[in-house]
């Protein structure tokens, strides 16, 4: 049976959710909660919602948020296919949520930036017909290798390779040109509007790989393959929380285009998926009760 290989990083996140600025050296009101995180985990989550059997490859801890984490994957329909590392803890992630639902993230990655090329071997076995990777995987040293192989086994073994560009402050940190070189060859690249632009524009990118998907926030989404452009409008919905808008979007574009999808209703399906994902707290789809 097919299936698609998400490849990145497992977080459990510490979302923090505050109405008022935040009071520099006091106290300020918040509601704090645990819930499962990591891009590449969010993303095999929205997946399994809608359908699909995904694998996850990624580290965590020998510890308690450890096992939590993957009973959260178990329940939600994920397969953990990464190792358990004894000597590292899981990542975690304090989200930082404003009123206006933006939110700013402070990440340990822990066990995500020692992530083996030994594990993707295993991983590929059986080989996917989809590998999905998250850019943290390639933007952090640790990981760098492992997130690579899982890309270049990937397109050798013919599946499709899909990357999320995850953030543009490391993509700075590391240059432009360093990461595209790092993905040469993917399908597929989604960034938003402020990643496209540190990765030097469309353009750039599309010298790189085969199509390039641009999200525009609350504004909707463009899909060009520097032939063709597809663009879907966004969908009015009150945003609660927009973490894990990127990875629904993702598992919306990756679920539509399996079941046989053109570009235009792939497209309008991941807006769906985005526009889902911001009406909740948390960056995982909520599971009937």
């Amino acid at each position: 049976m097919s299936h698609v290989l998400v490849v990145g990083d497992l977080m459990v996140d510490v979302l923090v959710a505050h109405k008022d600025p935040i009071a520099a050296g006091s106290d300020t009101p918040a509601r704090v909660r645990l819930a499962g995180g990591g891009s590449a985990a969010n993303t095999a989550c929205w997946l399994a919602s809608l359908g699909e059997a995904p694998r996850l490859m990624a580290a965590r801890g020998d510890d308690r948020l450890g096992a939590l984490a993957a009973a959260e994957l178990e329940e939600a329909g994920v397969v953990f296919v990464g190792p358990v590392l004894d000597d590292e803890p899981t990542g975690t992630c304090v989200v930082l949520v404003a009123a206006d639902g933006e939110r700013s993230m402070l990440p340990d990655r822990g066990a995500n930036d020692r992530l083996p090329m030994s594990a993707i071997v295993s991983g590929l076995d059986p080989m996917p017909d989809w590998v999905h990777l998250s850019g943290y995987a390639i933007l952090h040293e640790g990981s760098r290798n492992a997130g690579r192989a899982a890309l270049s086994a990937g397109l050798a073994g013919g599946a499709a390779v899909s990357v999320d560009a995850a953030s543009t402050a490391p993509i700075k940190t590391v240059g432009a040109e360093a990461f595209l070189a790092w993905i040469d060859g993917a399908s597929l690249v989604f960034a938003n509007d402020e990643e496209v632009e540190a990765l030097g524009g469309v353009r750039s990118v599309l010298d790189h790989v085969d199509a390039v998907i641009v999200k525009h926030g609350a504004a909707g989404a463009t899909w060009t393959d520097g032939v063709e452009t597809h663009r879907a409008v966004g969908l009015p919905v009150d945003t609660v929380d927009t973490t894990g808008a990127g990875d629904a979007f993702a598992a919306g574009w990756i679920a539509a285009v399996r079941r046989g999808a053109d570009s235009q209703a792939a497209l309008a399906d991941a807006v769906h998926a985005g526009a889902t994902a911001v009406t909740h707290p948390g960056a995982r789809p909520v599971r009937a009760s």
